[in-house]
């Protein structure tokens, strides 16, 4: 017809949506939530038991104003702590390396010793707070320093509780802050499943994200497929390193994007809840219930923000809220307007809280488990985005698996072709953005934008500086030396990575002695 609003009616992941769904769409039958497969939720009940965690991505600056803004956030109703590192950091660089000039604390928390992750978490219990950590190459390093702060307030590791993201395979797919090859990488990773398996059991040792993935261009169907073949890499990996199934599955997490197809990612996420069920039953066949139970964290969508008419931002961030909320998420961080603009403010930070308040409180949403189940289009969509992800999942096992296509660069090349698709489409008008392309207008100014202190980098300097005078430099070396020995064996490198940090060495001084063993990684050209 002449005049329907689009040509080709599909999601974003281009799945085709007929005028209505029926029964003959052959919609899932499935169990309550609780139960095997999981495609309604992991849990009986839901949020009539227990709401998601609200935790809030924050950090910026240095180490007292993010602990500020952590205070602020607490106070306002946030469950949970989730800090972000700064380039440097997430790099394993010190805010005195030549490389870190110009990006200390620009778009993260600069953490450079356990003296900064001290005074992250100043007058914070560390023992009765969830904290998540958004940090990979260095993450075993990062998780140290966390533990060794929490020990000089008085708090045992076997008390904490948190999730490090820890996730190097979307780093070499999508994101780009790895440091040492895969397999080094992969090294470090089963080293951090193995020792908090025994002496942090309730940490959450991974948290396999198709955020980046998604953020990057891909679509759904491929945010799922390409998260869930990167966890079977994990899960190989530990295997092949002598771990039984049970000690470390119930602790993998993962860390999904909610976009702006409200139906596609309700569904996505059921399909992703069943799929990795059925994958880790059908190939490992666990004992424990929980090794085959994804359990997620969420953030809505940051490429979806726009500059233009920012406050536009907040009916995007409700809607993708709301879809994850309905999907059955754990946890949920909701972004502020003005965050493709700069940094949070206080005040759109405090918005972006208050949205999934009024979600949890006002709306009704989670009153009931699994809401929309059996609705014909959601469950149709599901086994769809179900049926797709296998498919590409099948795909990369054919290639070697997820490590062997990302050195292949297929994942990365998947990824490109999506977002030129999804930009072509825009650019041609045939996908409408609000204040983009659609409903454009003169804007007035008045929207804050925060500002990062330009002096930090040289503060960062003189505490370091002033660390490496008055610390015990013969221990130290000491701790390093260790950790050189370890990384030149197959033991765990954790424990003497713990005990170079309690001694007061760096980030980037244990990072350096891992790039004399392990070396540096460079992607192909191209990718």
């Amino acid at each position: 017809m002449a005049n329907e609003r689009k040509p080709d009616w599909r999601t974003l992941s281009g799945l085709p949506l007929p005028v209505s769904s029926s029964p003959e769409d052959e919609a899932f039958t499935l169990p309550d939530a609780g139960t095997p497969p999981y495609t309604r939720g992991i849990h009986e009940t839901m949020y009539r038991s227990r709401l998601w965690t609200m935790r809030q991505y924050a950090g910026f600056s240095s180490a007292e104003a993010t602990n500020e803004r952590f205070k602020i956030l607490l106070e306002r109703g946030q469950m949970g702590l989730s800090v972000a590192f700064d380039l440097p950091t997430q790099l394993g660089l010190d805010a005195d390396d030549e490389l870190s000039y110009g990006e200390v604390g620009k778009v993260g928390v600069s953490i450079s010793s356990v003296e900064d992750m001290k005074r992250l978490f100043e007058d914070i219990p560390l023992d009765n707070v969830s904290t998540s950590m958004t940090i990979n190459a260095p993450a075993m390093v990062l998780l140290a320093m966390y533990i060794v702060a929490a020990e000089e307030q008085g708090a045992s590791m076997s008390d904490l509780k948190g999730t490090i993201q820890n996730d190097i395979l979307k780093e070499y797919i999508a994101r780009g802050t790895y440091v040492f090859p895969p397999n080094e990488s992969m090294r470090l990773i089963t080293d951090v499943f193995a020792f908090c398996g025994e002496h942090v059991p309730k940490w959450n040792t991974i948290s396999i994200s198709g955020y980046h993935i998604r953020e990057a261009g891909s679509t759904a169907v491929q945010e799922v497929a390409f998260t869930l073949a990167n966890a079977l890499a994990y899960v190989e990996a530990a295997i092949q390193q002598g771990l039984d199934i049970d000690a470390f599955a119930p602790r993998l997490s993962f860390f999904f994007n909610c976009h702006n197809d409200f139906f596609e990612e309700i569904a996505k996420f059921r399909a992703a809840r069943t799929l990795w069920h059925d994958l880790m039953v059908n190939r490992y066949n666990p004992t424990n219930p929980k090794s085959a139970m994804l359990r997620f964290h969420t953030q809505v969508a940051g490429v979806s923000l726009t500059a233009q008419q920012p406050l536009n931002n907040v009916a995007r961030v409700t809607i993708q809220a709301l879809a994850a909320v309905i999907g059955g998420t754990q946890s949920l961080h909701t972004n502020s307007y003005d965050e493709a603009l700069g940094l949070p403010t206080e005040a759109s930070a405090t918005v972006a809280l208050r949205t999934q308040q009024i979600i949890a409180e006002e709306s009704g949403v989670a009153d009931t488990v699994d809401p929309i189940a059996g609705s014909w289009h959601v469950e149709r969509l599901t086994k769809s985005v179900y049926k797709e992800a296998m498919n590409i999942i099948e795909q990369i096992e054919e290639k070697g698996g997820a490590l062997a296509a990302i050195e292949d660069g297929w994942q990365q090349q998947e990824i490109h072709l999506s977002a030129f698709q999804h930009l072509s489409e825009v650019e041609q008008n045939k996908r409408k953005i609000v204040g983009v392309n659609h409903g454009t207008m003169d804007e007035l100014e008045g929207i804050p934008v925060m500002k990062t202190d330009p002096t930090l980098g040289e503060q960062q300097a003189v505490r370091l500086s002033e660390l490496r005078r008055t610390r015990d430099n013969t221990s130290v070396a000491t701790c390093l030396e260790e950790v050189r020995r370890c990384a030149a064996t197959d033991e765990n490198l954790f424990p003497a990575v713990i005990e170079a940090v309690r001694a007061r060495a760096t980030l980037g001084e244990i990072m350096n002695v891992l790039k004399e063993k392990f070396g540096t990684y460079t992607a192909p050209s191209g990718f």
